[in-house]
């Protein structure tokens, strides 16, 4: 069978079409501009390709519920042209073949559960901290929704002692993504994280935020694994100071097999860069079969 996949971020559109093995076929970016041309380019790509079905992981926030008036749509965006924009009815509409849809982080999480290193995990955190910091959750099997979908990126945390930045956020200046995002590290120290390579300040006041973080994911969500992906998880040695500082500031509070095995607890992402296409293939076999 031949699935479309369609990871819809705020700066391109990955569109792919691969098989429920796994396997990616072709994939191709195409840049996020206004909404009509994008989906007009995008549509346009899976036109000939045969597939049976669409899974779409999308930027947001967006509405995920199926039974609301609004499902598909993007909602109060800080991309104006998106704001309310109907991407799945759009979709839809020109493909003619079942959807499945799902926020971007759900979407990477899914696809870390179906073909990386959470398969057979029944309750996973997937967290992304690049541009933004973005979490994608499953309890019990199922992906995460309530009033809305997890938006962990903006949990409040405490300030490091040495920390005088204000914090990038303009709804909650000292929130995740205010204090550890990438441009947070950039404004604070001057310089993009890639140029900060071997600066043991740097690294060590990101890892006390990142780690604060995953303690308050751990402690609410008690997943059985956390993944960490995104442009500033590529500084390897960020993972052994977030695990030495969740212990720390666990105190011994949780005595599991996991805590007692941190380096296969808090992992690397694990699919080259392709969870959220391969969660996006899982949910096109998904929106295909139910």
């Amino acid at each position: 069978m031949r699935l479309g996949a369609l990871e819809a971020r705020g700066s391109r559109m990955i569109c792919a079409v691969g098989s429920e093995d796994g396997t990616i076929q072709e994939q191709r970016s195409i840049a996020t501009r206004g909404p009509r041309e994008t989906i007009a380019d995008v549509t346009a790509y899976f036109q000939d390709k045969g597939i049976e079905a669409l899974g779409i992981a999308s930027f947001g926030p967006v509405d995920v519920h199926k039974n609301s008036p609004t499902y598909g749509h993007i909602l109060d965006t800080p991309k104006e042209a998106w704001q309310h924009f109907d991407l799945l009815g759009s979709i839809r509409r020109a493909l003619h073949v079942p959807v499945g849809l799902e926020t971007d982080m759900n979407g990477a999480c899914l696809g870390e559960m179906t073909f990386g290193i959470a398969k057979g995990l029944d309750s996973v955190v997937y967290v992304s901290i690049g541009t933004g910091i973005g979490a994608g959750v499953a309890v019990n099997g199922s992906l995460l929704h309530g009033m809305l979908h997890p938006e962990a990126g903006h949990m409040l945390l405490r300030r490091h002692p040495r920390d005088g930045y204000e914090g990038i956020c303009p709804f909650h200046a000292t929130c995740f993504e205010g204090l550890a995002s990438g441009p947070a590290i950039a404004e604070r120290w001057g310089r993009p994280a890639e140029e900060l390579l071997g600066d043991s300040k740097v690294w060590e006041m990101e890892s006390h935020y990142i780690a604060q973080a995953m303690v308050n994911l751990i402690l609410v969500m008690s997943p059985r694994i956390i993944i960490l992906g995104g442009g500033v998880m590529k500084q390897e040695e960020l993972f052994p100071m977030i695990r030495q500082r969740v212990k720390k500031i666990l105190n011994e509070y949780l005595n599991t097999a996991e805590m007692l095995d941190m380096e296969h607890y808090i992992v690397p992402a694990s699919l080259r860069g392709n969870q959220g296409i391969l969660g996006c293939i899982e949910l096109a076999r998904r929106a295909l079969v139910q």
